[in-house]
Order: C-alpha cells, then sequence, then structure tokens
C-alpha cells in the first residue's frame, strides 16, 4: 500500500454522462490479463470493452501504464427461453482470461446461461496480388488470367480482430454467477445457485457436473452456491463459497463428484453477536485464493475475513468493512442493497486487500501493518495525477471537516466490481457505469 497514502495518485478514468445513466451501460465486471496489459469491463448491456496500457516511448515519459480502448464487442445478447418462458439477460457475469500462449489473447465470458470463449488478435498486414480475384474480392475471368504471381503482404492500419471461438451452452438451470480457469489451461469451470461444471475448453458440447448440492425435494433447499474459484497451482483443487458463510476446499483427485468436501471453513457463530438478519449478511458475495495459494480471502455484506488453508475452524483476520451500518441495515433490507454482492481483490504480493462500499468509497487494508483506509472514487478525483484523499464516515457526533455523516451516504452509488494489477499496485474500480483506474506513482513496484 506505500508508506504515504496521500501519494495514491489517479491514472486514468473513463466516464460517462452521469446525469443519464442507462442500465446497459452499468459495469457488472471487471478483470486484468496475467500481464495486467490487458484490462476487459463486462457490462448489463452485454458488450466487452478491454482497455491496453499505453508503452512509455521518450517523447511521453508520462503515459507509461495509461490505458486506452483497445477494442469493444458485444458478447451476448438478449434471449428467451421459450420452454420455461424466460427471459435470458445479456449482462456479462463474469469476465476471466486465459494465460496467453501465443500472439492473440483469449478471455471467457458469461451471462446467466453461455459462457463464451473469445480470439482477441491484431492485424496489421493484408495481402495482395491475388491470381483468381481483383482487388476488390471479385472472382477473375480466368480466360484474362495469363500469368502467375506471389501474392505478398503488404502493411495496414492495425485492426484489433475478436472472434468467438467456442459456445459452451445449455449446462445450467441456474444462474451462472462464477467461472474460474484451471491452471492446466486446460479446463475451467462454471458455477450456478446449485451445481458446479467442469468443462474443456476445446469440448462444448458436454460438460461434467463435479458439484450438486440441489436435494431432491426444494422444501429442503437451505443455502446456495455464490461463488467459486480454481486454487492457482493446484489443478486438482476448487472452493466453493455458500450463503450461510461457508467454505468447502474440494479435491478433484478424491472422487469424480465433489459433493463431500475435503475441508470446511466454517467460523463458529458467536451468539451475543447475533442480530437478525444474520442470515443474510454472513452470505459470502466472493471468494479469492491468493497468489501463493496459501490464503483465501472472503467478503460478505459487513467484512472480509482472511482464511488459511490449513486452518478451518476459524479465519486468521477479519476486517470490518462498514461497522457504521449496523444501525442502517433495516433500511437497506427494504431498498434490497442488504443483498449487494460485493468482490474484493488481493495485490499481487498478497500483502494488502481491497474491497468495495457505498457512496463510491472503496476500503483498502494493509495485512502486514494493519492500517486501513478508505478512498473515493469520484468525478472531483478524476482529474489526471489527482491525489486521493482518504476519506472518513462519521457516525454521530460533531462531524469534522473532512468526515461524511452516516446519514449523508448514497446507497445507489457503490463500488462492487474491482481488480488489481497482477504485479503493480494499479487498480481498477468500476462506480456504476464509469471505470476509475488509479496507480500509486511513488510505490509503483510491490514490496
Amino acid at each position: 500500500m506505500g508508506e504515504d497514502i496521500d501519494t495514491r495518485k489517479i491514472n486514468n478514468s473513463f466516464l460517462r454522462d452521469q446525469n443519464y445513466v442507462t442500465e446497459a451501460d452499468i459495469i457488472s465486471t471487471v478483470e486484468f490479463n496475467h500481464t495486467g496489459e490487458l484490462l476487459a469491463t463486462g457490462d448489463k448491456g452485454g458488450r466487452v470493452v478491454i482497455f491496453q496500457r499505453e508503452q512509455e516511448t521518450k517523447s511521453q515519459p508520462h503515459h507509461q501504464g495509461e490505458y486506452n480502448v483497445y477494442s469493444t464487442f458485444q458478447s451476448h445478447e438478449p434471449e428467451f427461453d421459450y420452454l420455461k418462458s424466460l427471459e435470458i439477460e445479456e449482462k456479462i457475469n463474469k469476465i476471466r482470461w486465459l494465460p496467453q500462449q501465443n500472439a492473440a489473447h483469449f478471455l471467457l465470458s458469461t451471462n446467466d446461461k453461455t459462457i463464451k470463449l473469445w480470439k482477441v488478435s491484431e492485424r496489421d498486414k493484408r495481402p495482395e496480388g491475388y491470381n483468381l480475384k481483383d482487388e476488390e474480392g471479385r472472382m477473375k475471368d480466368l480466360s484474362t488470367v495469363t500469368v502467375l504471381q506471389v501474392p505478398v503482404l503488404k502493411p495496414m492500419d492495425l485492426m484489433v480482430e475478436v472472434t468467438p471461438r467456442k459456445i459452451f451452452a445449455n449446462a445450467h438451470t441456474y444462474h451462472i454467477n462464477s467461472i474460474s480457469v484451471n491452471s492446466d489451461c486446460e479446463t475451467y469451470m462454471s458455477a450456478d445457485d446449485l451445481r458446479i461444471n467442469l468443462w474443456h475448453l476445446g469440448i462444448t458440447d458436454r460438460s461434467f457436473n463435479i458439484v450438486d448440492i440441489k436435494p431432491v425435494d426444494m422444501e429442503e433447499l437451505t443455502e446456495v452456491i455464490t461463488a467459486a474459484e480454481f486454487h492457482p497451482h493446484h489443478c486438482n483443487l476448487l472452493v466453493y463459497s455458500s450463503s450461510k458463510g461457508t467454505l468447502r476446499l474440494c479435491d478433484m483427485r478424491a472422487a469424480a463428484l465433489c459433493d463431500k468436501h475435503s475441508k470446511l471453513f466454517e467460523e463458529p457463530e458467536d451468539p451475543s453477536n447475533r442480530f437478525f438478519f444474520s442470515e443474510i449478511t454472513s452470505s459470502v458475495s466472493d471468494v479469492k485464493f491468493s497468489h501463493s495459494g496459501r490464503y483465501m480471502m472472503t467478503r460478505d455484506y459487513l467484512t472480509v475475513k482472511v482464511w488459511d488453508l490449513n486452518m478451518e475452524t476459524k479465519p486468521i483476520e477479519t476486517y470490518q468493512i462498514h461497522d457504521y451500518l449496523q444501525s442502517k441495515l433495516c433500511s437497506l433490507y427494504e431498498n434490497d442493497c442488504i443483498f449487494d454482492k460485493f468482490e474484493c481483490a488481493w495485490n499481487g504480493s498478497d500483502s494488502v486487500i481491497m474491497t468495495g462500499a457505498y457512496n463510491n468509497f472503496f476500503r483498502m487494508f494493509d495485512r502486514n501493518t494493519k492500517r486501513d483506509v478508505t478512498l473515493e472514487a469520484s468525478r472531483e478525483n478524476s482529474k489526471p495525477r489527482a491525489v486521493l484523499k482518504p476519506r472518513k464516515v462519521c457516525t454521530g457526533g460533531k462531524r469534522r471537516k473532512d468526515e461524511i455523516s452516516v446519514d449523508s451516504l448514497d446507497f445507489n452509488k457503490k463500488i462492487l466490481h474491482m481488480a488489481w494489477h497482477p504485479t503493480e499496485n494499479i487498480i481498477a474500480v468500476a462506480a456504476t457505469n464509469n471505470l476509475y483506474i488509479f496507480q500509486d506513482k511513488v510505490n509503483s513496484e510491490m514490496h
């Protein structure tokens, strides 16, 4: 996080007219690729926008690190399930990049039902001098072809091509909430409310069901799957979280069907801390393995917890995100905000964690120094190289000049989706229909 939090400066922001927010423009997922050179966002309109990081040049030494639009494409369209008389939204729920194997990039995107594999490639040359076609691509009269010529590649303006390579459909009865690429780079999993399926990236017509928690009688349903992820190094391990606040670590070597977990991570409930909305606020909205693979981080409504894979009984760290909302839970329940699903992210060295909050605030916690900070993604901070100032929420009594009252928080402005560059102190934060990219210019490398 750096010695001086005030040195964290904004790098870039992609702003749309805030007074006119269409539902389709709301960002629903953010994801860096494995090098951090590309950043993809998905929105509720089914679009994917890819940003590319600019390279530093002698003439523009300060432009290195800025992200500019690289490609935009329509990933999903609205559909209608005629058998169930249900509309299928085009909203992009998750994007996951595949590790790069050649010059092209590949990413998976999913809506509620269908996962697609996309190829992103560049073309800066075009062939010219065909024997059987003219310059406009029309077939020539063969009687006019008197000599054979060898086609040549001529330079052209750079063109980014995005093409669908595979479509993985018809495997989920319920809405897909997670996709995760395995470390073997050959398989990936998709999870919905009750089942997790394992796919091969080259096979679209079948998948293997590896977790199924659906009861015989749906009246007996007590929990649903909320998120799932593969271990970053061990291709046989995966974790999934539930609406009851539990984590289940599964080993695919033990059995083909992972209904019987290898480890159950659950914090014993303290009766003195129980309150009316406990069951709702304890639901895990996101789970992420650390880059090292030793830890897991979970986000529920009020806290972020860090778990050691070797200790199932309780988390090793618990961070309060916005405990000042305890008195507001009734109104948050009435306006459905209590069901918001916040994500969380590790920095590249697993020493700092980040998650979102309301009023376009986001929180950072340094695991080593135990310091934390609240920052705001707003238009006021969106000028290039503007310094971000820490924010504080006042819960009662006299309010200081730089504090904001808990009663003044805007619950329609929320940071649900975010991503952290894999090796540098660069973060991408989605605030409704705007994407903010911040960079710590002083401490740009991980320590």
